[in-house]
């Protein structure tokens, strides 16, 4: 990934980023109607990369996700994910919202929705086979949901949600993770057990880019860190994070300063752009 946004890249040393990344973006902008979301956004993350994606509300984290999942074109710029377009390797990719577009009440067991990962994968008859089964049963036991196979989906709790829709992601063998806030308002023994997940999945050679407002978390948990608000601001070795200079040029007037010690005042709720029937974890 490029380190810092301050110095010119070369044009052959630009060339190697692209053709090692997995999710490669020049001068992109997006965003809904009349108002851009992101913009002039260049990031490249490299195969296997643990990214974290970081910034104030509004900053247009949860753009960046969409445009990589080809679920929002570009207005300008170029984007390639597993090199093609956006949308075109979408069965390589897992993408898990902040919020679930469900209805809770729907009779649908926790391995059905897990299945659903299996479905790019079973072709127009979707019978899942032996192999999929397994690897249902794989995903269900890494996030420590096998107990809860046959419960309806809408009697679990927040985090048990988390951990199902994480191992949907996971049951699709994915070659590129994208998780909007997925260890946002849910207890520390699951935050740090989903992350084990996620370093193990790094470390398999899968590529992740998560966002979230869990500086802490950035700072120990993930490998390399996106500062954007609207555009990036920095992006490097997690340890950035930790940096002031960067913590003042990415939240701003979201920041309090105490002593010595800076404090972000955000709020983790807030998406950049609403869908109508969203459901989110916290809210439950």
């Amino acid at each position: 990934m490029i380190e810092s946004h301050t110095e010119p890249v070369h044009e052959h040393d630009a060339m190697h980023i692209r053709a090692h990344s997995d999710v490669w973006l020049s001068g992109v902008t997006a965003g809904y109607a009349d108002r851009a979301a992101i913009e002039n956004v260049d990031l490249a993350v490299e195969s296997g990369t643990l990214l974290a994606v970081v910034g104030p509300n509004g900053a247009g984290k949860s753009t960046l996700l969409k445009v990589m999942a080809g679920l929002l074109p570009a207005w300008r710029g170029r984007v390639e994910v597993l090199g093609a377009a956006p949308g075109r390797e979408a069965r390589r990719i897992a993408y898990v919202p902040q919020a679930e577009t469900v209805d809770w009440a729907f009779p649908v067991t926790v391995a059905d929705v897990v299945m659903m990962g299996r479905y790019p994968a079973l072709g127009p008859l979707r019978r899942p086979g032996r192999l999929d089964r397994r690897l249902v049963d794989e995903a269900l036991e890494q996030v420590g949901m096998a107990d809860h196979r046959r419960t309806q989906i809408g009697r679990l709790s927040g985090g048990q949600r988390r951990r199902v829709f994480l191992a949907r992601a996971l049951a699709a063998e994915p070659a590129l993770y994208l998780l909007d806030e997925p260890v946002t308002g849910i207890d520390a023994t699951t935050q740090e057990d989903l992350m084990d997940i996620l370093e193990t999945e790094s470390r398999r050679g899968r590529t992740v880019v998560a966002t979230t407002h869990d500086l802490a978390c950035a700072a120990q948990r993930f490998q390399r860190v996106a500062a954007i608000n609207r555009r990036v601001i920095a992006d490097g070795p997690a340890s950035i994070i930790l940096d002031p200079d960067v913590l003042a040029r990415t939240y701003g007037g979201h920041l309090l300063v105490l002593g010595d010690q800076t404090v972000v005042i955000d709020d983790a709720h807030h998406h950049d752009q609403p869908v109508e029937g969203e459901i989110h974890y916290h809210d439950q």
